[in-house]
């Protein structure tokens, strides 16, 4: 890496481009996470549950993947564009185009076993081995953009600043392109689907090169070379309460938030019958995390700790769904009122535990004096797709269990026991999710404001030696 005395301060540039690169993330995942199992029921005729199956099954590939990229990651050698920004770089491409293999409307007339067995292929493709050769790079790289803990809370507010973009861009476009009404009902058009996916495709790898082009690397994180002891580092990891704590939360969290985009897909155009309602609570939750979480969550999070401020955010989102749930509006104006005051509860959480994440690498270095920022991250990020994983497995079951099929979607009026399933199910899987999340960050994770400022203190002193 080039000397850090030619690399530009610290600033804004950096945290635009940080954005843009979760931006780029999601253009994918959140496109897979929100769709993909209404795409290969409605579209492709194939079950819920083997959909959900085979996104809980993937992430037993994700557990040897994640980890082998996070020691790939440590033990590569930085280059004049840094350690982690070359990565970028390198897997946009591939990672855009097995997103797109995912969306093929023009194989739904093809044998079933050749349709479950392209899910399978592309969908282990894009996100066992490409999402995850770009993504834990990305995430690696905020802790050697600036050791200031403050910079790092920057970049976690904007990476989510970025995610929340995308998820306004494809939350509220998707449903306004991807549905068309026939004989009355709102349904989802497979050829529609597959232009969608297409075009995000090519707007990941965009935001990818502006965030490979705008951020900088000043951190020197050296290669690691000591042995690979697999034993130890397992037991590194097991014994690291503070990581276990945020997986904990992240695949609680993951299980709330995509709960809630994943039966939204549900809810609005099935029970509701509106795709138009759909899309008001993209627009509504991305407007109330840009405008309330992304200002507020940082300063709030300095004053009260980054622990103390999500478990509150997530129990108040909580209670805002069996509110809802008691309630049962009929006016799905009234439920996106609900979903929007949720969201706001998980937004809060989200906008900061980028910054909880380089706090638990800072809480294993001053344990252990060893700083491995892939390896940690890695493993988080295998959490958040165990967390995908349950939520879509979840989703996928439950709708099996209640008798869903593409028949419903088609005249839902002939199913009322199926259509009051679906609205209890949008309820209760995010309430459960938010109400564990809280009470998984505060009953394992021990990263409080106070232990976090000691941390920081100490690793302060050990570089100025």
């Amino acid at each position: 890496m080039a000397d850090n005395t030619s690399v530009r301060p610290f600033g804004m540039k950096d945290k635009i481009g940080y954005m843009f690169g979760d931006f780029g993330n999601d253009f994918t995942f959140i496109l897979s996470s929100s769709f993909m199992l209404k795409f290969y029921t409605d579209i492709m005729g194939v079950s819920a549950g083997i959909v959900g199956m085979l996104m809980m099954a993937a992430r037993f590939v994700d557990a040897v993947t994640d980890v082998t990229m996070g020691q790939i990651v440590d033990r590569s050698k930085p280059t004049k564009d840094g350690k982690f920004r070359p990565w970028i770089k390198r897997m946009c491409g591939p990672v855009a185009i097995a997103s797109f293999l995912i969306f093929q409307a023009e194989f739904a007339g093809m044998p079933m076993g050749f349709k479950i067995f392209w899910m399978v292929f592309t969908y282990i493709l894009w996100g066992s081995i490409f999402y995850t050769s770009i993504n834990i790079p990305y995430g690696s790289m905020a802790s050697a953009v600036s050791a200031d803990p403050q910079d790092r809370a920057g970049l976690s507010t904007w990476r989510t600043i970025g995610a929340t973009l995308a998820n306004m861009v494809i939350g509220v476009g998707t449903p306004l392109i991807a549905y068309e009404t026939v004989n009355g009902a709102t349904v989802l058009s497979g050829p529609r689907m597959t232009v969608i996916a297409g075009v995000f495709s090519i707007l990941a790898v965009i935001c990818y090169m502006l965030c490979f082009n705008l951020v900088r690397e000043r951190v020197e994180v050296p290669q690691n070379t000591t042995k690979l002891d697999v034993g130890a580092m397992l037991k590194s990891l097991v014994t690291n309460r503070a990581l276990l704590g945020i997986i904990a939360a992240a695949i609680l969290l993951l299980l709330g938030m995509l709960g809630m985009n994943g039966m939204s897909a549900y809810v609005f155009p099935v029970y509701y019958n509106s795709a138009s309602a759909q899309s008001m609570s993209a627009m509504a939750g991305s407007l109330c995390v840009l405008v309330i979480c992304a200002p507020f969550a940082s300063r709030l999070a300095a004053k009260f700790g980054k622990k103390e401020l999500s478990a509150v955010s997530c129990f108040f989102g909580a209670a805002v769904y069996v509110v809802c749930m008691i309630m049962k509006p009929a006016d799905p104006m009234v439920y996106v009122v609900f979903y929007t005051l949720a969201y706001i509860g998980l937004g809060m959480f989200n906008t900061v535990i980028w910054a909880m994440i380089a706090d638990v690498i800072d809480d294993a270095e001053v344990r252990n004096g060893v700083r491995e920022d892939g390896t940690i991250y890695s493993v988080y990020s295998f959490a958040r797709k165990v967390g995908q994983a349950l939520s879509s497995g979840l989703i996928g079951s439950l709708l099996t269990a209640i008798g869903y099929t593409a028949e419903v979607a088609k005249n839902p009026s002939a199913y009322p026991e199926i259509l009051n399933s679906i609205f209890n199910l949008s309820c209760i899987i995010p309430a459960i999710g938010l109400a564990a999340v809280a009470a998984a960050l505060l009953a394992i994770y021990p990263l409080n404001k106070k232990r976090v400022e000691e941390n920081v203190a100490v690793l302060a002193g050990r570089r100025k030696v």
